[in-house]
Order: structure tokens, then sequence, then C-alpha cells
């Protein structure tokens, strides 16, 4: 057996440690992203009690993965909408928060959560118009500020935190 091939205990060792680093990684992205997901949805229940964000745009998601159909459409919704907060953004935060301003990563989430906003802002619009748009733009964009720095709070917390408790 040629030297290339063969396998040291100490890189088997390096190579479990860096899956398990993976693992901690993701749970800390997912537990981040739950945190910043559930604190949005409040404001956005805000929005929707004050007539300027509707619940039934979670019902378009739920209608582009035919989940409509098996399930009724707006709790579908959410539950992707729960998802993308939980994986996709956590992901891309953890990626880029090193180049967005602020001096510790709850400060970071904030613009990143201005970054989201302008996509959400057009996709989950649903006519609103005078000061229903108003309340619409004003609170979706709380919502996102209130998502990243939830988010960024847990990066940053468990990021400080001892490996025995991740």
């Amino acid at each position: 057996m040629a030297d290339t091939e063969k396998t040291s205990v100490s890189e088997v060792g390096t190579t479990t440690e860096e899956l398990a680093a993976i693992i901690r990684d993701g749970v800390v992205g997912a537990a981040g992203g739950l945190v910043g997901t559930a604190l949005m949805t409040v404001v956005l229940l805000v929005g929707n009690a004050l007539g300027g964000f509707d619940l039934s745009s979670f019902a378009a998601l739920a209608e582009l993965t035919r989940l409509n159909t098996i399930a009724p459409a707006i709790p579908a919704g959410y539950f992707i909408f729960l998802g993308g907060g939980m994986t996709t953004w956590p992901l891309l935060f953890a990626s880029v928060e090193q180049y967005l301003p602020g001096k510790t990563i709850r400060q970071r989430g904030v613009p990143f959560g201005t970054v989201l906003w302008t996509g959400f802002v057009i996709a989950f619009y649903t006519g609103q118009t005078g000061a229903a748009l108003y309340v619409y733009l004003i609170t979706t964009l709380v919502a996102h500020w209130v998502y990243g720095f939830g988010l960024g709070s847990v990066f940053d917390y468990l990021s400080n935190r001892p490996d025995t408790l991740v």
C-alpha cells in the first residue's frame, strides 16, 4: 500500500472532529434561526393585527410547492418559511457576517436582516395601499431587524459557550 493511501489515526480523529464541528455549527444556526423566526413572527402578527401584513401571503409558499393540496395553505406556507429561517438564512449569515457592519455578531445581524427584507418586502406584498402599505413596510422591516438580531444573539451566545454545552 502506498503512503498516500494510508490513513493515520490522527487524520481520522481530525476528520471526526471536523464533522462534529460542522454538525455543532448547524445546530447553532438552526437554533439561531428558530429564535430569530419566532421573534420575527411576533412582529408580523402585530403587523397583521394592524392591517399591514396579510398572513395569507404564506399560502403562496404552500401553493408554489403544492403543499396546499395536502395541508392547510397558511400553516404549510409558514412551515416552509420557518424552514428557510432555520437553514438557508443562518448558513448565509455564518458565511458573510464578518463582512457586515457592526462590532458584535448580534449587531451584524441587523444589516443582514435589512438585506433579507429587500426580497421579502417584494415577495410577500399583497397589494396594500395607503396607511396599510406604511404599516407593511415598517413592520416587515422591524421584523427582519429582530430576526437578524435574534439570529446574531444566538450565534454570539452559543459561540462563547464551552463545547460541552453546544
